[in-house]
């Protein structure tokens, strides 16, 4: 006997898991339709004439909004839905836009800006806009959810990789139902002492008995690592897979989902005969890889650095000690180099060894402390890409003294070499810095989502990301 285990969801994780995309649209659409009607709205009853499609307004207005929202994160739901409805963040959103593209019309000159703005965009055309915002997340946050509630998925298999998936699957709002059936032995064994049931038990069967849920309703099946699954189980999957059910490996749901690959779930399998990891191949990808950052590295030198003259006259006068700190890294292959930064610490600050940054690291002086805030103390690395031992996008390149204790502890970390390593990337702009073994092994996962899903759309993804970290102060 088995007892499979109904733990409550969150709203992703269930029905949206297969429609977040399609969320995204309808948002977006939405917030156009909206962004219509208020200029509509605004023109009719400030300039008492009908809505021109192409003026300078909007053409300012529009994509600005947009790109707002964005660096805002207001288009972000993936770990909360409550960040669509937030109040205070759109409308504090909206005044930024309406300022800011104020400023830029009345500096640009165009022709008919004085028209537009002479009778200004009162309180209330921002409150409209500001209401329907909110309103049209809020019908189809209540729509997704009215949907989620009769979503189940079934999980085969109890393993600790699928232990951990599971909290991180109930951590949010709940909504719906995830189920596990597993061996008698291997539950037993489980679930004492996990918080994996939040909510009530049911029996459904044990593996060998996997029929018996054959005609429920599930959102999809979810196979773990440690399913020992016959070859009548797996005919049962195949039967149900025909009849219409979604089946997932635990690795793929994860990669999908979250978008990393968790080195736990990896084994020499998966690395010699799935798809992906492309980009170890070489070939045309790493050439034209290397020759735009070649060029992307001497725009930005170019570009910066009049920001960097000042940044280094101001780590001069704020303490003693040289403007740039070196120091050895490892890089592709597992080969060593220097790497260049702006110094952030007090000279001398690692007289009694390495150690990871902490927050608030009594270490960092007061110009350091806000050059690491917006990742300025990262622009020398500029030469290193130049140099040819980093690229623009990659892993961040560990210490040495860090990545022998990592090497030891956490399945293939030496991976993440297979590349060169970057200035930014995937995992340096979903996650925050890391200061232990466990963060360590989150940013691994992330680094292997890059390697194994690599292509020019990531690398632009990731580059968005790299701006909106940068002016929100995100780093450290």
């Amino acid at each position: 006997m088995s007892i499979t285990y109904i733990a409550n969801t969150p709203l992703r994780e269930s029905y949206f898991f297969h429609i977040h995309r399609f969320l995204y649209l309808i948002i977006f659409l939405g917030d156009i339709l909206g962004f219509f009607i208020y200029l509509g709205v605004f023109f009719y009853l400030h300039i008492e004439q009908n809505f021109q499609s192409f003026t300078p307004f909007l053409c300012y207005l529009l994509p600005w909004i947009f790109i707002t929202f964005y660096l805002a994160d207001i288009y972000n739901f993936r770990n909360n839905f409550n960040n669509l409805i937030s109040l205070k963040k759109i409308a504090v959103t909206y005044l930024v836009i309406i300022s800011s593209a104020y400023f830029l019309m009345i500096i640009s000159n165009i022709d008919d800006v004085n028209s537009l703005l002479e009778r200004k965009i009162t309180l209330l055309n921002l409150s409209l806009l500001t209401a329907w915002t909110l309103i049209s997340r809020w019908i189809v946050v209540k729509w997704v959810r009215l949907q989620a509630q009769n979503s189940r998925w079934l999980i085969l298999g109890i393993d600790d990789n699928a232990i951990e998936f599971s909290q991180k699957f109930t951590h949010l709002n709940p909504y719906g139902k995830l189920a596990f059936i597993t061996d008698s032995e291997k539950n037993d064994s489980k679930k004492n002492g996990s918080n994996l049931v939040k909510s009530q038990s049911e029996y459904l069967g044990d593996l060998k008995d996997l029929p018996l849920v054959e005609q429920q309703n599930w959102s999809g099946i979810i196979v773990a690592n440690d399913a020992n699954l016959s070859q009548l189980s797996l005919e049962q999957l195949l039967k149900m897979r025909l009849q219409g059910n979604r089946i997932h490996r635990l690795l793929d749901f994860y990669e999908n989902l979250f978008g990393k690959v968790p080195s736990s779930l990896l084994d020499n399998n998966e690395l010699l005969f799935r798809q992906g990891f492309e980009i170890l191949a070489g070939g045309v990808n790493l050439t034209v890889k290397r020759i735009v950052d070649i060029i992307l590295s001497i725009v930005l030198f170019v570009t910066l650095s009049p920001l960097m003259f000042l940044v280094a006259i101001a780590i001069k006068l704020d303490s003693p000690g040289g403007i740039f700190y070196s120091q050895i890294r490892t890089g592709l292959h597992g080969q060593t180099f220097k790497v260049y930064k702006f110094r952030s610490m007090y000279q001398d600050a690692e007289k009694q060894g390495a150690k990871w940054a902490e927050e608030r690291d009594s270490r960092i002086t007061n110009v350091g402390h806000w050059i690491r805030l917006f990742r300025i103390d990262e622009l020398p690395q500029i030469w290193n890409v130049i140099r040819g031992e980093m690229s623009l996008i990659g892993p961040r390149p560990e210490r040495p003294e860090f990545d022998l204790k990592l090497k030891q502890v956490i399945p293939y970390y030496e991976l993440r070499y297979s590349v060169k390593p970057g200035i930014t990337g995937w995992a340096q702009v979903m996650y925050p810095y890391g200061a232990s073994i466990k963060d360590a092994a989150e940013k691994l996962s992330y680094d292997l989502y890059y390697i194994k899903n690599y292509s020019w759309w990531l690398e632009i993804k990731i580059f968005v990301k790299t701006i909106r970290v940068v002016l929100l102060g995100k780093g450290r």
